[in-house]
């Protein structure tokens, strides 16, 4: 009997809260790519990043040369050195690539400077969009909002839910003849 009413108690409960499972969920999306290029201050941002990347990488071409000009010197006098001089210049040249990379992995690796420098500067701009998205969203009443930029691959997407228009105006931003 207690297992009768059970089922039966499990049934009126499922059957009740199927209707609320099956209700249509509105689903939007946006390309935040697109979004940020439209943002002035965005430019900006990448100036600096290119300005501080193209410093950097004028760095590690310039230890590149020392170690290629280390190199050539020991290829033309390496029959003139003994075998412990040849060992120094080779753990000079040793010291000077591994000096390098460890360089080129404080400011480029996924911790590094560059990453760091990255995130200071478009978190602003990200919060922004983050803030204008839940805007759109709350007042147009949508349920999922998708990124079509990065690694969000969006198969199909019909062209009434592309928030891309109403986010830039949120933002005070307004472009005529926008592309989806």
């Amino acid at each position: 009997m207690k297992r009768r009413s059970l089922v039966i108690f499990s049934c009126l409960l499922l059957g009740g809260a199927l209707p609320l499972f099956s209700q249509n969920q509105k689903i939007g999306y946006i390309d935040s790519e697109l979004i940020m290029d439209q943002i002035p201050e965005y430019s900006g941002v990448e100036q600096t990043l290119d300005l501080l990347s193209e410093s950097w990488r004028e760095e590690i071409r310039e230890m590149d040369s020392e170690i290629e000009r280390l190199q050539e010197e020991y290829a033309t006098r390496e029959v003139l050195y003994t075998e412990t001089m040849r060992q120094e210049h080779m753990a000079e040249i040793d010291s000077m690539r591994e000096a390098r990379d460890r360089f080129a992995n404080e400011i480029f690796g996924p911790e590094g400077d560059y990453f760091l420098r990255q995130r200071e500067l478009l978190e602003p701009i990200q919060q922004q969009i983050y803030e204008a998205v839940s805007r759109v969203a709350d007042r147009e009443d949508f349920d999922f909002i998708l990124d079509r930029a990065g690694d969000v691959k969006l198969i199909f997407a019909r062209p009434e839910w592309n928030l891309n228009q109403q986010v830039l105006v949120e933002l005070g931003i307004q472009v005529d003849g926008l592309g989806n």
